[in-house]
């Protein structure tokens, strides 16, 4: 007898890439979980296209049409309510969910971010560290507190900063290992092999690496 799988709630605001790495890793048989609704505070949001082409259920709460941010969480809130959606997962969504939202969906709400965190939290995660000069960047997937990407680590995946890269080529270079690494801290999540140990997490899964380091620059003899 198959087992259900858990049902996502997945929220965009733009053109949903990682939403597609998520619809993706759904239609294998082996995944656990389903996508069951998809929810994009902005109307024109690419994403929405993306879910209505897998069959998922695709619905706008624009946050602009709201008085206030209780307003519009409690549609999203409902939305997701609707379609039975069990954990919440982050995709581009800009918008920062209150301590009240989450508490709804407490330590089920996900969110993937293109930098090593702590490291460049916010906006423009690529853009922070090209202005620092980091070697090596990367992306996170982490629990959603309600700081600034501040919740619990589940996985990070490194990428080399090249000399002559600029935003977009770092971004699609991270981008690249968003669309690996997401999926698979879902997987884990969701088959409850992350558990949470304070602001830390324990994974049941090796690291995975075709080298011992990522090391910028690289040796010389």
């Amino acid at each position: 007898m198959s087992t259900a799988r858990v049902r996502l709630g997945v929220l965009v605001s733009g053109g949903g890439s990682n939403l597609q790495a998520l619809l993706d890793a759904c239609a294998r048989e082996d995944f656990p979980a389903e996508v069951a609704c998809v929810v994009s505070n902005v109307p024109t949001a690419y994403a929405l296209e993306r879910a209505r082409a897998a069959g998922v259920p695709a619905v706008v709460v624009d946050h602009k049409a709201h008085a206030s941010k209780a307003a519009f969480e409690a549609a999203i809130l409902e939305a997701l309510g609707a379609t039975g959606v069990q954990w919440v997962c982050l995709a581009g969504f800009m918008r920062l969910l209150s301590a009240d939202f989450l508490g709804r969906f407490a330590g089920r709400v996900l969110n993937v971010h293109p930098s090593l965190l702590p490291s460049f939290p916010g906006l423009h995660a690529q853009r922070q560290a090209l202005e620092r000069g980091v070697k090596v960047a990367g992306c996170t997937v982490h629990f959603v507190d309600a700081g600034t990407d501040t919740g619990p680590i589940i996985g990070q995946a490194a990428v080399p900063v090249l000399p002559d890269d600029d935003e977009k080529s770092l971004s699609a270079r991270i981008l690249v290992e968003e669309h690996r690494l997401y999926p698979l801290a879902v997987r884990l999540a969701v088959t409850g092999q992350v558990t949470l140990d304070g602001v830390r997490t324990r994974v049941a899964a090796a690291p995975s690496t075709g080298e011992l380091a990522l090391r910028s620059p690289g040796a010389t003899k």
